[in-house]
């Protein structure tokens, strides 16, 4: 989703080539695409799979789900679930287990394009940044009623941003004459804080990950998702999870080591439990080739992972 291009038809998603390659899709296998988006990636694995094959999908926002309806109408192999992929297991169509899953993280370029969506401080829209409108707590209803220590908190925490609490103050200080309704609202209030940088990037960047990520439960659903692909996917099923940022990739990393490498032993203390790998990584870390990033630049903070499932003696 992160760096996708907007129409999914005319263009390749971020690291095609490879997410296929990773997820070496058989053609009577069952795999998930826990973010459909606009379906670059799940058109790739429909398009290897056999008749007997089959692609689930799922999408917290409306519109991508929408769009999923229509691929599925005109493909049975493909069945579809608005939601989180932090729900995957509770989904009955992955109970029989999955031969591949494939979280690509993060804002698709489709939201981020849409000025209505919130997402993006270059375009002026509503303060939204739901990936699913109809559910939950608006960027705009957050900011009103949080404290000025939770704001910075939310900013240290997911946007690593070190003038936090600098912003945490004016947004407060702001809110009081009027409300925080526009992206460009909080764009400018940002900024007007903030010391000249080297214009490489927006001084409101790291905020607006942070809100986005806080608003969305971004980490905490990667984190009971990675859990959830790893119970249903089958021995030899691989997990394929491309990050957009340090804090997703840190934690698709930890998760995938340590499923895979035991913890190291500490001399004084008694032996524990024997360690039973369940995953065995495949690879290192991947980044899009200069190609891709000159076709699409938002690919270039993209990392890519790769892990299989291990078989488990009873």
């Amino acid at each position: 989703m992160g760096g996708g291009a907007g129409n999914a038809s005319a263009h390749l998603p971020v690291m095609f080539a490879e997410v296929m390659d990773g997820l070496a899709v058989k053609g009577d296998g069952r795999y998930l695409d826990g973010t459909f988006g606009r379906g670059g990636h799940a058109r790739g694995v429909l398009q290897r799979l056999g008749p007997q094959g089959c692609l689930l999908v799922m999408d917290k926002d409306p519109e991508a789900i929408e769009e999923a309806r229509r691929l599925a109408a005109a493909d049975a192999r493909l069945r579809w679930r608005q939601g989180s992929f932090a729900t995957l297991a509770a989904w009955e169509d992955t109970a029989p287990g999955l031969d591949g899953v494939l979280f690509d993280l993060g804002v698709s370029s489709p939201q981020l394009d849409v000025a209505e969506r919130g997402f993006s401080f270059t375009r002026d829209g509503p303060l939204d940044m739901r990936m699913d409108p109809g559910a939950g707590e608006s960027a705009a209803d957050w900011l009103a009623r949080a404290s000025e220590a939770e704001i910075a908190d939310v900013l240290w925490r997911y946007g690593e941003e070190r003038h936090s609490r600098r912003i945490a103050r004016a947004i407060v200080a702001q809110r009081r004459q009027a409300p925080l309704l526009r992206t460009a609202q909080l764009a400018s209030v940002i900024a007007s804080v903030l010391p000249r940088g080297d214009g490489r990037i927006h001084p409101a960047t790291r905020s607006f990950q942070a809100i986005r990520i806080h608003i969305n439960r971004e980490l905490a659903d990667l984190e009971a998702g990675l859990a959830a692909a790893v119970d249903r996917l089958k021995p030899g099923g691989r997990l394929v999870v491309i990050s957009f940022h340090s804090l997703e990739d840190r934690i698709v990393k930890q998760f995938m080591v340590a499923q895979a490498k035991a913890p190291p032993v500490r001399r004084r203390l008694p032996e524990a439990v024997p360690f039973v790998p369940r995953l065995r990584l495949v690879g290192g870390a991947q980044k899009a080739g200069e190609a891709e990033l000159a076709a699409n630049p938002r690919a270039r903070s993209a990392v890519l992972r790769v892990a299989e499932k291990l078989e488990v003696a009873a």
